[in-house]
């Protein structure tokens, strides 16, 4: 071979950037891998098992002949390509189709699968529920008790508002004592230290809101014929009893 000539135009018109026969190099073993490929693709043998299904699905496809000995009798009793079989040609007219098992799992084997996807979506569909009923639950707990908590605010209010009564009636009948302690407003802590009553306490802390109020209700109504829910004193029993509508209340509502 002769040697390059350095100063001809053809060197001189080569590209001689860096990098660039290494980029070149890697393009042409890229493009060389690829007809490897192909070629493999090619020549590759095809298994048995991928010559077995498309010998098969040659021959589904195809329609039987008259080499067929089981289609060359029904051609002798009277049988016509594309007829339904029968007397009365109420049979079918496609055979009836091949599955083949390629799988190595057992026989019921997609059976039992379909059967668990039920029962886990059934499970699913069960929790579901049961959550929906805990909320539906919780939530009507929720509601009782603040209807609960609002009635008791509320009797609170009604037995603060009979102690204030109870008191200022107690006082101007020259009462200076309460029958009970809790009848009137409880004073302030540094000034009933020195007044407090234990048992009185005692007697008083075991009964709940609502029955303090019954108790102070009567009382107010015996001695002072007085209505709490009217906020009217009365002359006598009798009038409180002929115009007041009742000694709690709803009996008022």
């Amino acid at each position: 071979e002769e040697e390059e000539d350095y100063m001809s135009d053809l060197f001189i018109k080569q590209d001689v950037r860096p990098g660039l026969p290494m980029v070149r190099r890697v393009k042409e073993a890229i493009q060389k891998e690829e007809k490897q490929k192909e070629a493999n693709e090619k020549n590759r043998q095809k298994s048995i098992k991928e010559e077995e299904k498309e010998r098969r699905d040659l021959v589904l496809k195809s329609a039987l002949g008259n080499e067929n000995k089981g289609f060359a009798l029904l051609q002798k009793m009277g049988y016509k390509s594309g007829q339904a079989l029968g007397k009365s040609g109420e049979g079918i007219v496609e055979p009836i189709p091949l599955n083949i098992k390629t799988g190595l799992s057992g026989l019921g084997h997609e059976e039992l699968k379909k059967r668990k996807a039920e029962e886990k979506l059934e499970n699913y569909r069960q929790k579901l529920h049961m959550k929906k009923q805990a909320n539906e639950q919780a939530a009507d707990q929720f509601r009782i008790r603040f209807k609960t908590k609002q009635e008791e605010r509320k009797m609170e209010g009604d037995l603060r508002k009979s102690q204030r009564a109870c008191q200022q009636l107690d006082t101007q009948k020259d009462i200076d004592i309460p029958k009970e302690t809790w009848f009137w407003i409880e004073p302030e802590e540094e000034d009933r230290k020195d007044e407090e009553d234990k048992e009185d306490e005692c007697t008083g802390a075991d009964l709940s809101v609502s029955e303090k109020l019954h108790i102070l209700t009567a009382y107010l109504r015996e001695e002072h014929f007085y209505c709490i829910w009217c906020g009217t004193t009365y002359e006598d029993s009798e009038d409180l009893s002929s115009n007041c509508p009742g000694d709690s209340a709803a009996d008022h509502d």
